[in-house]
């Protein structure tokens, strides 16, 4: 694969679309040409009828679903018969707006055969000459959007969607070159693709593999032993049932004296600061001081009430964390993982969700001996950390995708479609 720039000469009034990166038998090829929806592909409107198919919804960045999956029932009720057939192979646009497609996101049915999607959204099947995978990683990378936005002059109707014509959504036009380079580029990704699918397959296991062996080394419900212990601790005895307010001080965070400035750590910031956000286990940034170390904080209050970790060295956090500080070693990675199996039916779902101090103080679950809590936090430690490197790889060839995405499209400005 060879690598050239954006060609500047122009036709038509607009700069000839060329790739930066092209694969040796495309060199010297003619520019991509603008292809509008309306000329590529043909509607597709027809009708369920009485036809027993499952009817879908679509979710940005998942793709195709279930209505009774995604919204816990069948939702099409009468105007189901009124649904769009749509079989594998043809694209559907959802006009809903999302974070990631603010304008509406298009996914490719594949593998499901035929389903029922509804009429509102917009289905259509590309002609001869077109690649179904070329245009699939056009629409991923929201080339529709960039179009359609200059014709959203309002916010959603009251139905959530985008008031978005078919006339409108069929003019957009996808910057396309020959067939088979289209082909080669859409084999290309596929593979890309295929690699992220495996490697999200075995973070997936790793997972799996990590609950399953903390249901084998924590005791079940009304049980005082494991039913696997390393063999330094089979003659161990019982674990005790204590009170957490009883083997910990509990306390709480405090509020940020000044703002965060940093991601990362430097030398005037170098401790972290946790908080309830998901991102990053609770990462907020890093900040000039400390309040802990080496102690077991949880999510108060909000949507995460309950969210439990361990924090190994120095760190602040803030007030919507408590604290459990042990001076005995019992703050570790097995602790934490045994509160975190039990403290979701401990919060108050009355109004904002909530798991206080006192709550958490009085909850009560099996304490093995400190030298059996480092063994088990060691070893669920480095399956964390392997989960963590494969997390990290599995990032890389995501960014990697990206990366060759925009070396293999030609860059084009939000009017120049």
């Amino acid at each position: 694969m060879s690598s050239k720039g954006k060609l500047s000469a122009e036709k038509g009034g607009r700069s000839a679309l060329v790739p930066k990166l092209r694969f040796p038998e495309f060199q010297g090829a003619a520019a991509w040409e603008p292809v509008s929806l309306r000329k590529a592909s043909v509607p597709v409107d027809e009708r369920v009828g009485d036809r027993k198919l499952t009817p879908v919804s679509i979710s940005a960045g998942i793709g195709f679903v279930p209505q009774a999956e995604k919204f816990g029932r069948d939702i099409s009720g009468n105007q189901y018969q009124l649904y769009t057939l749509v079989r594998d192979g043809d694209f559907v646009f959802n006009k809903g707006n999302s974070l990631k497609f603010p304008q509406g996101c298009i996914y490719l049915l594949q593998g499901w055969g035929q389903v029922a999607a509804p009429n509102v959204f917009i289905a259509f099947r590309l002609k001869d000459g077109y690649s179904n995978g070329f245009f699939q990683n056009c629409f991923e990378q929201n080339q529709h959007g960039k179009q359609l936005k200059k014709h959203i002059t309002s916010g959603a109707r009251s139905n959530g969607l985008l008031n978005i014509s078919k006339e409108t959504f069929f003019n957009v036009e996808i910057p396309t070159p020959r067939f088979s380079e289209q082909k080669k580029i859409a084999d290309c990704l596929n593979s890309a693709d295929a690699l992220i699918a495996a490697q999200g397959r075995k973070v997936e296991a790793l997972r799996v593999h990590k609950k399953g062996l903390m249901q084998q080394l924590f005791p079940q419900e009304g049980e005082t032993q494991p039913r696997l212990r390393f063999p330094e601790f089979e003659r161990a005895g019982d674990w005790e049932v204590r009170a957490v307010g009883d083997v910990f001080r509990v306390t709480r965070g405090e509020v940020l004296s000044m703002t965060l400035v940093s991601d990362t750590p430097t030398k005037e910031a170098r401790y972290p600061v946790y908080s309830s956000q998901t991102k990053n286990v609770g990462l907020a940034g890093y900040y000039s001081r400390f309040l802990y170390q080496d102690a077991i904080t949880w999510t108060t209050d909000g949507a995460n009430a309950g969210d439990v970790n361990f924090r190994r060295g120095k760190f602040f956090c803030t007030n919507v964390c408590g604290v459990l500080i042990s001076k005995d070693g019992h703050a570790n990675a097995c602790v934490a993982a045994l509160l975190n199996s039990v403290t979701r039916s401990h919060v108050s779902y009355v109004g904002n969700p909530k798991l206080m101090n006192g709550v958490m103080a009085g909850i009560e679950i099996p304490f093995p001996s400190v030298p059996e809590q480092q063994r088990i936090a060691d070893c669920l430690t480095s399956f964390d950390d392997l989960i963590a490197a494969e997390t990290r790889k599995l990032d890389t060839l995501k960014t990697h995708k990206k990366g060759l995405m925009q070396q293999l499209f030609p860059q084009v400005g939000e009017g120049d479609a």
